[in-house]
């Protein structure tokens, strides 16, 4: 009589409630979550370095990584960011979203730079000139996927000093974003741009 009792009772608390009584292994199925795009539609990122850092620490080493994106838009935009995560693609994540909120605009002289200039940045040193259309890009490692990101298409470019990734990347920007374009110095001088062409 009591165990039939028990029995009523959980089906009248069931009904009460309006729930069934289910198994305790039964999971309700999720629909898996999509993923925000880490780039926006517009840009394309380029990785130019990872780099595994240790820790030592009491009970032994602690590894961490470095990422070094590049984000480019190939129509004159174009930024970097360092991300550190303890993986790898956190870490090109983070990298990812910092060069987006770093953003430079170069002036471009058809598919090349308007003027011959010089980028400096701690050890790195890097000469850049235009090129004759056809000429392509000229550079190597990093410089050169700055430049392309970058929209640049004829271009000489020269490292002077320097061979370490961070310094040649931020030579490279230190000189992109001194580049002015002819428009620029005609609006300062108060003449036409065409007058100042040769």
């Amino acid at each position: 009589m009591s165990e039939e009792n028990n029995t009523e009772n959980t089906e009248v608390k069931a009904e009460a409630t309006g729930k069934k009584s289910e198994g305790k292994g039964k999971k309700r199925s999720q629909a898996p979550r999509k993923k925000a795009p880490t780039v926006a539609p517009e840009f394309e990122e380029r990785v130019v370095a990872v780099n595994r850092v240790a820790k030592v620490v009491k009970g032994g080493r602690r590894f961490s990584f470095s990422a070094l994106m590049i984000v480019g838009d190939k129509k004159g935009r174009v930024g970097f960011g360092l991300g550190k995560a303890k993986e790898v693609p956190e870490a090109i994540r983070k990298a990812t979203q910092a060069a987006q909120k770093n953003l430079i605009h170069v002036p471009l002289d058809g598919g090349t730079i308007p003027h011959e200039i010089l980028g400096e940045f701690d050890a790195g040193k890097i000469l850049f000139k235009p090129a004759a259309q056809g000429t392509g890009v000229k550079a190597a490692g990093a410089c050169r996927a700055i430049l392309e990101l970058a929209g640049v298409r004829d271009v000489l470019t020269k490292s002077l000093r320097g061979t370490n990734p961070h310094n040649v990347v931020k030579a490279t920007f230190t000189a992109l974003s001194d580049l002015r374009s002819v428009e620029d110095i005609a609006k300062v001088r108060g003449k036409e741009a065409k007058g100042l062409r040769l």
